[in-house]
């Protein structure tokens, strides 16, 4: 929850991303950023530029995206943050993303994060048994799980 002791960099990252404002949002970032994702280091990247085409996508095909930041914590210049992101997509489809981001803040804007935001599973995804047995067992055609 936000309140007065709230980092101003993370309030006023919220404030430009409910506010839809891409400039604002995109200040937040120095240009050197510095962007890892631990869980898909495809997406890694660097740049404010990145920030700016990332953003420019969710705010045209997401029109009505909402953050909120569910609980906050700062070590020195860390900024240790859990998110959820909520909107409509263009095609009425529902938006849901929570997770953590780990921002290393300088003068109020990010130098570099460490992101771990992901798509929520709708209630139709398999349960925890299932989601276990499929990231420890190795499946081919002819072997099965015992």
């Amino acid at each position: 929850m936000l309140g007065a002791d709230t980092p101003p960099f993370l309030r006023e990252l919220l404030k430009a991303t409910n506010a839809h404002d891409l400039d604002g949002l995109v200040a937040c970032f120095a240009p050197a950023y510095r962007n890892e994702a631990p869980a898909h280091p495809s997406r890694n990247f660097n740049g404010r530029q990145q920030v700016r085409a990332n953003w420019d996508q969710i705010f045209r095909f997401v029109p009505d995206v909402a953050a909120r930041v569910v609980q906050w914590a700062v070590d020195g210049s860390e900024i240790w943050s859990e998110w959820e992101m909520s909107g409509t997509r263009l095609d009425g489809s529902r938006h849901l993303m929570r997770g953590v981001i780990i921002f290393s803040v300088c003068d109020d804007q990010a130098t570099s994060a460490r992101f771990y935001l992901e798509p929520v599973d709708d209630a139709s995804t398999i349960g925890i048994d299932d989601a276990v047995s499929r990231q420890v067992h190795v499946q081919t055609a002819t072997t099965r799980p015992t």
